[in-house]
């Protein structure tokens, strides 16, 4: 599984006119899940999630996790991170993982999160989503499980 992670002041997404996820200070996590993952490699990646320390400590250093600000962190499955781009110039979806197996393994991660953190929305799995976000600082990593 994989995770483009972006620290944010502010993150949602709308899906038909509606926000169905919204946080403020946290991490925004874009998630792809590929052929071969599976519950181990979601606890993996939801472990790097809550512990990443990519916000500021007192002297300014990225010491802290989302945990320790008391972020909020919004999931968004995005399918498009399984892309293979390394030939052409058109991706290759050939290793994400089939929709059912994709769905349920985001659905996976999204329950452990709110079993393991209050503060967690999320985007519709398959939805025609629109993601709204304040990038700070800019910070934005790839988590990889």
């Amino acid at each position: 599984m994989k995770a483009l992670i972006q620290r944010v002041t502010q993150a949602s997404v709308t899906v038909e006119d509606r926000t169905v996820g919204a946080i403020d200070h946290g991490l925004l996590a874009l998630v792809g899940v590929e052929k071969g993952d599976d519950e181990a490699a979601a606890r993996r990646l939801l472990h790097k999630l809550l512990h990443y320390r990519v916000f500021a400590d007192a002297a300014g250093k990225m010491n802290l996790d989302v945990q320790q600000v008391e972020g909020g962190l919004l999931l968004v499955s995005q399918f498009t991170l399984a892309a293979d781009t390394r030939k052409g110039l058109r991706p290759s979806f050939s290793s994400a993982a089939p929709p059912a197996e994709g769905e349920r393994l985001f659905h996976y991660l999204l329950d452990r999160a709110r079993d393991a953190w209050p503060r967690v929305a999320s985007g519709e799995f398959a939805a025609n989503m629109r993601v709204a976000l304040i990038n700070d600082g800019p910070v934005t990593f790839l988590l990889e499980s």
